[in-house]
């Protein structure tokens, strides 16, 4: 298992192709939705299992806040853990910018899964793509206090 911060077109395309699997095909989100005039902003990672591409996230800064996006796993991959990698590695981007605080929009199903990962809900529930959302919130670690995964 390991996280990568996408440098290539390959690797973009593997993560573009996990995005629309889950987002599009899965969940019904519209291509034109899920795919935004922020790719070329952003900073995307690519999570791969046993050498195969399985998940994948991508970072922005929001006034002067990580903003967690797009993170999802393959189906055939969610038993492993793979996850709360991409989010640590989303973290560790974020604390290596010097960026002291991070956001995201979970979806209502995943609040579970991101408390669990010192997230807190800073919300009500809202609307996003068709499909219930929170925001959630964290104060990320210093740099010198995360360790690799």
């Amino acid at each position: 298992m390991k996280v990568i911060s996408v440098k290539s077109q390959d690797e973009l395309k593997h993560v573009f192709d996990i995005r629309r699997t889950v987002f599009v095909e899965e969940q019904g989100v519209a291509a034109e939705l899920e795919f935004d005039a922020h790719e070329s902003l952003a900073e995307h990672v690519l999570a791969y299992w046993e050498g195969q591409p399985a998940g994948a996230g991508r970072l922005r800064e929001v006034d002067g806040v990580a903003k967690l996006e797009r993170i999802c796993v393959l189906a055939d991959y969610r038993k492993f853990g793979i996850g709360k990698h991409i989010i640590r590695f989303l973290e560790r981007l974020a604390s290596e910018r010097g960026l002291a605080k991070a956001k995201l929009h979970g979806q209502t199903h995943a609040e579970g899964f991101y408390l669990k990962l010192g997230y807190t809900t800073d919300s009500p529930v809202f609307m996003e793509d068709g499909i219930p959302h929170v925001r959630m919130i964290k104060t990320l670690a210093p740099t010198s206090e995360l360790g690799g995964e």
